[in-house]
């Protein structure tokens, strides 16, 4: 079979019996420059011809590329699937196209998506990093890209942030669980490392306990897809308060999960045996047993406010770095009952 090739701004020219400058007057918008017998003969050689002219090539051309770069840690997590749709909608308002970069939570990719982004000539990014180096910081002032960060801050860089407003959700969370009468609460979390969201909650966590003297209070560190220790923290924390009316926090939906098959596996039932509330809603916290209370946040608002901050950057608002936090939502189920 013969290749197919496609055709060109000179093929329409040709076929319409006029020279290219007029196909650039009609591809930009400008036909009032063109008589209907020429508008006519134009629109039937790119119909005849399928032409689709390269946006990419005619953004270069004006300086505008319409591109927003995303760059996600975890694209398999339900946070990052809606705010991705919140993302969208409006890049999709506002004429703009998204490229999603995942980094699959690996420093060293974000500095390839970083490089990859700007060759592609995206006019401003979104970030919702892991933990940016040095390296990468430098990158992103050199380009002096207009950029925001979703969820996570990275420390002592200056850039507009939008996400949960972590003191208040962490606090509604706790004080939900003394209210239904617990007395030990573990709060539970991947490595703390610099992720400031981790931190703002723990702190958030402990800062509410302390108002309410004899509460047991207590956090654990365990990385993601390590069961044995996730295993081990909670059968210890069990054990070691008998008697007394165990919860445990979750920090993020993905380590609510583990949580939940830990669970499963020691022989401990969220509800009766202990209680336990997680941080995101996930599409099957209402269906697990007795259904698990969770701090619901507002991510496709936050995904849409990320990319309207950008754009304000793009069009060349210039006022001070801010902070946009979104108040969390708490859902009451079983798994939290008095």
């Amino acid at each position: 079979m013969a290749k197919t090739t496609r055709a060109t701004i000179s093929d329409v020219a040709k076929a319409a019996k006029t020279g290219k400058t007029s196909i650039s007057r009609y591809l930009n918008g400008e036909k009032h420059l063109l008589s209907d017998n020429l508008l006519a003969r134009i629109e039937q050689a790119i119909a005849e011809l399928d032409y689709r002219p390269s946006l990419m090539a005619r953004g270069l051309k004006r300086g505008r590329t319409r591109l927003i770069g995303l760059i996600i840690a975890d694209i398999t997590n339900p946070y990052s699937v809606h705010v991705l749709s919140g993302i969208e909608a409006a890049c999709r308002e506002k004429g703009f196209t998204p490229l999603v970069c995942n980094t699959n939570n690996e420093v060293d990719q974000e500095l390839h998506y970083l490089d990859l982004l700007r060759s592609y000539q995206v006019e401003g990014i979104v970030v919702n990093a892991v933990g940016m180096r040095e390296e990468g910081l430098n990158r992103l002032q050199q380009s002096s890209l207009p950029m925001v960060l979703i969820d996570r801050k990275i420390p002592d860089f200056a850039c507009d942030v939008v996400g949960l407003d972590n003191t208040q959700a962490a606090t509604t969370a706790t004080e939900h669980l003394i209210e239904q009468g617990f007395e030990a609460l573990l709060f539970l979390s991947e490595p703390l490392g610099t992720v400031n969201t981790r931190r703002e909650r723990l702190s958030a966590f402990h800062t509410t306990l302390a108002r309410y003297p004899g509460m047991v209070a207590e956090n654990a560190e365990t990385p993601l897809h390590e069961a044995a220790q996730m295993d081990n923290t909670l059968r210890q924390f069990h054990a070691s308060h008998r008697g007394m009316r165990k919860a445990i926090i979750s920090a993020n939906g993905a380590l609510t999960l583990q949580v939940a098959r830990s669970l499963k596996r020691i022989g401990l039932n969220w509800g009766s045996d202990i209680g336990l509330l997680g941080f995101d809603e996930l599409e099957w916290a209402e269906l697990a047993g007795v259904g698990i209370t969770t701090l619901k946040q507002p991510t496709w608002q936050i995904g849409y406010a990320a990319v309207e901050q950008v754009v304000r950057r793009i069009e060349g608002h210039s006022d001070t770095v801010r902070e946009q936090v979104f108040s969390g939502e708490l859902i009451v189920r079983g798994s939290t009952s008095r």
